[in-house]
């Protein structure tokens, strides 16, 4: 059962804003923790100099908004703590889990390095992001309720991948807040009149009402009342159960889906109804072998049921998509796949390009503040006096110079619009590459799917080749 934990890291007495940064960060990165580095990943950033570059970036924000703040209300970095339970996951899985987890959390605004504990029995992730923004010019904002928030998200990564969640936690000790469990517990209260709504409109969908007016008139028999509003809208009020106000028919009240446009395109047929998802299409399960582990009769009664559900979505994608010939089918699950890995590979590159353009912008900005300071240096012919006084201001313009010339290999830095101009480029290009890979994972994943049942259906090992049944 996965557990979170959201933790601030401030730079403590006598401690400088380096050393706190990089002692957490050495801790998260101890190669006896994490198999000597082989479970350590990262969001633009370099894992071997994740702390300089966060340091970077704090440099960079103060000098591009002005903003300063105390030392004891800097929040230099957050730290996410991932538990998992003993013998569930691999460290690799945790490991992507974890990332996953990071990229959801902040958005892929916030650089990240995700870390993979196996010291211990249970195995866990140390994600530490910085609390500053990739572009230098905010910082992370933490909010009321936020562990709810990530341990919520962290529950729904696991139950997407298959793995147990802490369904009823225990509560903290003199706390002055509700745990988790007390707080899932109030929202798990009767339905609320939208809710009743939602199911109510569902119900009528479901008998497919010619047209409007009928589908009205199933609502009506569902115990509503029908009200016409200025401008075409329509609104309902459960009679006879307490209701005062009528609930209107739109997506900004019921959520996605409700909408009078998606009810009319539902009835009509023209479209799927945003808010509703299809069943979802799932392997089929291997009963002889659960059953041998254990499950009883009432399992199998199911399993048998599911089965046959799978294999009859799998048998109508095939021919909705007209793929009669097997060898069509092997094709199209080895083309989504390929299509995957190469969208997985643009993004890979982009992001590349945004983390270059990012540092470049930054280590520009962070030299042009201290190159003053340098040339007075250089004018008191580097007195050790002058370098006593100002030796933070010349080791950043140091750092920034050679960021600078590590990013550039050689080449001619670019006027500072050029690379803003660049950077909006690559920040639209991951953007609509991202929405391919979400497309491209679920058609990878769907077809896959498919092909796997089916060959469970006729009797195949193996892509191709058929096996003998059973007289």
């Amino acid at each position: 059962m996965a557990t979170t934990t959201l933790l601030q890291r401030h730079a403590g007495e006598g401690e400088t804003i380096a050393e706190a940064i990089r002692d957490c960060l050495d801790y998260g990165k101890d190669p006896e923790k994490t198999e000597s580095g082989k479970y350590i990943s990262a969001y633009e950033c370099d894992p071997a100099t994740v702390a300089d570059e966060f340091l970077l970036a704090k440099a960079s924000y103060a000098a591009m908004t002005g903003r300063e703040q105390k030392k004891e209300n800097n929040v230099l970095c957050y730290q996410i703590r991932q538990s998992f339970y003993p013998g569930e996951i691999t460290p690799k899985e945790a490991n992507r889990i974890g990332y996953e987890l990071a990229m959801r959390w902040t958005k892929g605004r916030h650089a990240f390095i995700v870390t993979t504990h196996t010291d211990k029995q249970h195995i866990h992730c140390h994600i530490y992001y910085n609390s500053t923004t990739l572009d230098c010019t905010r910082k992370f904002r933490n909010f009321w309720g936020s562990s709810f928030a990530l341990r919520r998200l962290s529950d729904r990564l696991c139950l997407e991948n298959g793995l147990s969640i802490v369904e009823n936690p225990k509560p903290r000790s003199k706390s002055k807040y509700r745990n988790y469990g007390e707080w899932q517990k109030d929202r798990k209260g009767p339905l609320s009149y939208q809710d009743r709504l939602r199911l109510a409109i569902d119900t009528a969908l479901a008998e497919r009402p010619a047209d409007l007016d009928e589908f009205l008139n199933l609502m009506k028999r569902a115990g509503y009342e029908v009200k016409t509003v200025r401008g075409g809208g329509i609104s309902f009020r459960l009679t006879g159960q307490g209701q005062e106000r009528f609930t209107r028919l739109r997506a900004s009240t019921l959520g996605d889906g409700y909408d009078l446009q998606d009810v009319l395109s539902a009835i009509e047929g023209k479209e799927k109804r945003p808010g509703r998802s299809e069943r979802k299409i799932s392997l089929a399960v291997d009963i002889q072998a659960k059953l041998v582990a254990g499950k009883g009769p009432g399992y199998e009664r199911w399993a048998k049921v599911f089965n046959i559900k799978q294999m009859a979505a799998a048998l109508a994608y095939i021919q909705d998509n007209n793929l009669t010939d097997y060898e069509q089918l092997a094709k199209k699950a080895t083309e989504a796949a390929d299509r995957f890995h190469v969208i997985s590979e643009q993004i890979k590159q982009t992001e590349q390009a945004m983390k270059t353009n990012a540092g470049l912008k930054a280590a520009t900005v962070q030299y042009a503040k201290t190159r003053p300071v340098f040339e007075q240096y250089k004018a008191t012919k580097y007195s050790r006096k002058f370098l006593a006084e100002h030796e933070a201001d010349l080791e950043l313009y140091r750092a920034a110079q050679a960021e600078m010339r590590s990013l550039l290999g050689g080449a001619k830095l670019p006027k500072m619009d050029v690379l803003k101009e660049e950077g909006r480029k690559l920040t639209a290009k991951k953007k609509q590459l991202y929405g391919e890979y979400q497309k491209a994972r679920r058609d990878m994943q769907e077809i896959v799917t498919i092909k796997a049942n089916i060959d469970t259906l006729m009797g195949y090992t193996e892509p191709g080749r058929k096996q003998e049944k059973e007289r």
